[in-house]
């Protein structure tokens, strides 16, 4: 028999996954935009190829689906608004074409959050998409859809992008693992961040996939499109890396929001299991989070919102967009009344961070990219701790396992545990390794404060959700993160 009639058939891969998705989709809407007769003739196409003699790509026949927003020619990238229902994209984005190139199959695109930024996959185009783990929990955002098909035994692939943990939230409210690469390695050119040119959080492509190893594989092939500017950083082989000579650092709360018992049970177990593979884990703390998450929010609505504002009417907005709109659009003089109100309601936790909001003036937009620059010297100076120098991070992957719809609208990002890795521009990556247990679903103390009661009512009956942790290593050097996900991974044995 050759080598060709001995592969596996592209076309039987496909149409597997493509059966798998009209099974699970209808309950939980993920797949949005689905392309299965194109999908089923490209795998026909890449079958005939090989019979003809020609060589398999590193992705040959897998299936794969791409979040809604990022270009795949005469498809619709609407940003999850009204406006944009009409748009088909002329070509496909790079990252697409390099992966497409490889040999996978696109089957369709998945829902997001309107304007890709909420941690949910609901907005007035497509509407919402379920966790598959529980249909009352949201399967995060912006790139939400991708986690909840990948859960639920889709693809094999799925493409999105990450600007403030819009990866890696529904990576981890879904339970499977993703990886968000160093700001510049596999910058998404705009694919509807808000606001539109910024570049000191410039948003990344980025792989999911139910393992690492396939993530690993994507990512490969990702990293080799480069840009006009920046030449193409190939990923080294992370399966090279003596994790044992490498050295971690670990926090479990870093003073933004405290996280959930099984978080903190995920981080200790991981721990645990990596001390058995005689890996050193130090605890440490990140310096000044609840700084950088306010400079995280004052960087992308430096613009004061206008660029959402110009996105979509007032009628067209999501009601979270809504409420960025008014936060973002506010004269200090007003946000210093409105701060001064949630304080005397006893609503702290979002009076603090109204101090982000306020400024739409290039003086104040070039103050808080120094004191990004500034920071990141800082973190580094921290990361040269007298029993480093480390060269990893393990924390949490989100404080709360997945909300219930809605609840994005009050917990915003849920902490700093993923826009810190944004605003430092550092590769991290999120592997699931438990489920919330019955029984330590909440020790939060009840708070007349909405956003820890929200955080207390989401973490009520949250039992069998996936919990994952997070690792963030150096810039550029995501083959050591891909190497310690890794072993994490094999140790959890989470199915």
């Amino acid at each position: 028999m050759s080598t060709a009639e001995s592969a596996p058939s592209a076309l039987l891969g496909v149409r597997a996954a493509i059966e798998r998705i009209e099974q699970v989709n209808p309950a939980l809407n993920a797949v949005v935009v689905p392309r299965f007769e194109a999908a089923l003739a490209d795998a026909a196409a890449l079958d005939a190829a090989v019979a003809a003699g020609a060589a398999r790509g590193p992705l040959h026949g897998v299936p794969i689906t791409i979040k809604e927003c990022i270009d795949l020619a005469g498809t619709a990238s609407t940003f999850g608004l009204p406006a944009r229902r009409d748009h088909r994209a002329e070509r496909d984005d790079p990252h697409v074409a390099a992966l497409r190139a490889a040999g996978a199959v696109v089957v369709g695109k998945t829902n997001v959050s309107q304007a890709l930024l909420y941690t949910e996959a609901d907005n007035p185009v497509y509407g919402c998409t379920q966790n598959p783990w529980n249909p009352a929990r949201s399967c995060g955002g912006s790139s939400g859809g991708e986690g909840a098909i990948l859960a639920a035994g889709g693809p094999r692939l799925g493409l999105g992008t990450d600007i403030g943990g819009s990866l890696r939230t529904p990576a981890a409210f879904c339970g499977v693992a993703s990886l968000k690469p160093t700001s510049g390695r596999a910058d998404t050119r705009g694919s509807g961040s808000i606001p539109p040119g910024q570049r000191a959080i410039p948003s990344q492509n980025g792989i999911l996939a139910p393992r690492v190893a396939d993530v690993i594989r994507a990512s490969a092939v990702i990293f080799g499109v480069g840009s006009a500017l920046l030449p193409a950083q190939a990923l080294p082989d992370p399966r090279a890396v003596d994790v044992a000579r490498l050295r971690v650092a670990c926090y479990v709360d870093d003073g933004t929001l405290a996280p959930s018992p099984a978080v903190r049970r995920a981080l200790g177990e991981t721990r645990e299991r990596l001390a058995a593979r005689g890996i050193e884990v130090i605890d440490w703390q990140p310096p000044g989070v609840v700084e950088a998450l306010r400079l995280f929010f004052a960087l992308l609505s430096a613009d004061g919102g206008a660029g959402v504002r110009r996105l979509a009417t007032r009628r067209e907005r999501d009601p979270r967009i809504a409420d960025l709109a008014f936060v973002t659009g506010r004269s200090r003089g007003t946000l210093w009344l409105l701060q001064r109100t949630l304080d005397l309601f006893g609503q702290r936790a979002t009076a603090d961070f109204l101090d982000a909001f306020g400024h739409a003036d290039t003086d104040h937009y070039w103050q808080a990219v120094m004191a990004q620059m500034d920071y990141r010297l800082r973190f580094l100076d921290a990361l040269r701790d007298a029993r480093g120098p480390f060269d990893l991070v393990l924390c949490p992957a989100a404080a709360l396992p997945a909300f219930r719809h809605g609840a994005s609208r009050v917990l915003g990002t849920a902490g700093g545990y993923a826009p810190l890795w944004n605003l430092l521009g550092f590769p991290a990556g999120v592997v699931p390794v438990t489920r919330v247990r019955a029984g330590e679903e909440s020790d939060r103390a009840p708070s007349r404060d909405r956003v820890p009661a929200a955080a207390r009512e989401q973490e009520r009956d949250s039992a069998g959700l996936p919990i994952a942790v997070q690792v963030a290593g150096r810039p550029w050097r995501e083959h050591e993160v891909l190497a310690l996900m890794q072993i994490i991974e094999d140790d959890a044995g989470y199915r």
